[in-house]
């Protein structure tokens, strides 16, 4: 990633002409015992530790001894990948990971001839140059991009006059220990979940999705978390940023970022969890139609037009000045980013991939984040939090095991027939006497011994 000096355009992507393929992939091994909690900690530090973002800016770490994670057979790894956020987004980092699979344990290695060459990397007079000319160029985008938000515009004022959608104070989250200045730790856990539960809770809350499912179930365990340390907001709702995918076809494998965004109120002010999903399929629904009426497309473009000097002086002065620790309220309490992973079995040099859980980055106002992923017949939770906005990382993990259990067994008891009502007791009616006359019985009709029967 090659920068313009003074930040005065978007950095460029170059090929590294002294790239080491030994500093990007490493390789470590867990102490004993090699329990999940171990595996969570490696994870943890590995995140919490910045890219050099004068190489390419990824890393992938292989761990090695994990025989005491519930459910893993002795002699598996694990693959810990960081790329950063600038690179890819969550469906090019599915496309990344099918990439480094095959789908049959014994595919043969690629036969295509490696082309890659390195670039040489600009000068700072040829970057000032480009900068020039895309400052000049900026102003067209711009432009552009309002005459395509102009449609956009007209259906969210259309569908705020016939009320097809609205906005609602609930859109504004409250402010909790997240939503401040993060520091240099982290902390990772996650829970894997089976994915037709997930799916059957759906029918608690009619036309709801399985992302829906997903933020009712964070949302309650975050109102267990703050319950539990006296911090739940009693009358106003968290919110989280749920990304939408906007990558086409025809962009499969393109690096950048194609998403969008809406935000999504997880119903932490609702106790009861079949109404908090209810709550939040409402809302969702809600925010999906003000999404689609805007354009998520034109709402991704907008952002690629913003100046990057702008933008740069704006993230630093809010990182610099601690702005996420004076009073300035965040817009959405979390993340929660849905990314569906491949429905089939993958392989790595012959391993079955048995699981996998997403990690993201932080920054300051939002000390807390989730991946929720599925594959195959599972489905995970996975969060990132800074370490001192969450020290009992553990306890968490527990609180979405019970919001998700809450909601399971709340669909159990909606799919189970109801019992036949039992008749109700009556008092006998008092004995009456009653003279009866008896009929004499009619005569019973000869047996006759159909033709052609033999005793046996």
């Amino acid at each position: 990633m090659v920068r313009v000096p003074f930040d005065l355009d978007y950095p460029y992507w170059i090929e590294d002409p002294d790239f080491d393929l030994e500093y990007h992939v490493r390789h470590v091994a867990l102490p004993k015992p090699g329990d999940w909690r171990q595996l969570c900690i490696q994870a943890a530090r590995i995140f919490a530790r910045p890219l050099d973002l004068t190489r390419p800016p990824w890393e992938f770490t292989v761990v090695e001894g994990l025989d005491n994670v519930p459910g893993v057979a002795p002699g598996s790894y694990a693959m810990v990948t960081k790329v950063h956020h600038a690179a890819i987004d969550g469906m090019s980092g599915i496309d990344l990971m099918e990439a480094m699979h095959t789908l049959a344990p014994d595919a043969p290695p690629p036969d295509k001839p490696d082309k890659w060459k390195p670039e040489r990397v600009p000068g700072p007079a040829e970057l000032l140059g480009k900068s020039y000319v895309n400052a000049l160029l900026n102003p067209v985008k711009q432009l552009e991009v309002a005459a395509k938000a102009v449609p956009g515009l007209a259906k969210v004022v259309t569908g705020l006059v016939k009320k097809e959608f609205g906005v609602s104070s609930e859109m504004v989250a409250p402010k909790t220990r997240f939503n401040k200045a993060i520091s240099a730790n982290r902390v990772v856990e996650g829970r894997s979940l089976p994915l037709a539960d997930v799916k059957a809770i759906r029918a608690l809350a009619p036309g709801a999705k399985v992302n829906d499912v997903f933020l009712a179930v964070i949302g309650g365990a975050l109102r267990k978390y703050l319950k539990h340390h006296d911090e739940l907001p009693k009358k106003k709702t968290l919110t989280a940023m749920a990304p939408i995918s906007v990558r086409s076809a025809t962009e499969k494998g393109d690096m950048g970022n194609q998403v969008a965004a809406m935000i999504a109120p997880l119903g932490t002010h609702i106790e009861d969890p079949v109404e908090r999903l209810r709550y939040v399929h409402d809302k969702t629904v809600n925010s999906k139609a003000m999404t689609d009426a805007l354009g998520a497309r034109n709402m991704t473009e907008m952002s690629k037009a913003s100046p990057a000097l702008f933008m740069a002086l704006g993230a630093q002065l809010y990182t610099r000045l601690g702005l996420a620790n004076r009073g300035v309220g965040p817009v959405f309490s979390t993340v929660v980013t849905n990314v569906p992973g491949p429905p089939v079995p993958i392989y790595s040099s012959g391993a079955r991939l048995e699981s996998m859980m997403g990690l993201l980055c932080l920054t300051d106002g939002l000390g807390l984040g989730h991946v929720v992923q599925s594959y195959c017949s599972e489905a995970t939770i996975a969060f990132t939090a800074c370490r001192k906005a969450m020290p009992d990382p553990e306890f968490y993990a527990r609180c979405i095991e019970e919001s998700f259990a809450e909601l399971r067994d709340a669909a159990k008891a909606a799919s189970e027939p109801e019992a036949a009502p039992k008749p109700r007791a009556t008092k006998p009616a008092p004995a009456r006497s009653k003279r009866v006359t008896p009929k004499p019985a009619p005569k019973k009709p000869a047996a006759k011994k159909p033709s052609g029967s033999r005793k046996k």
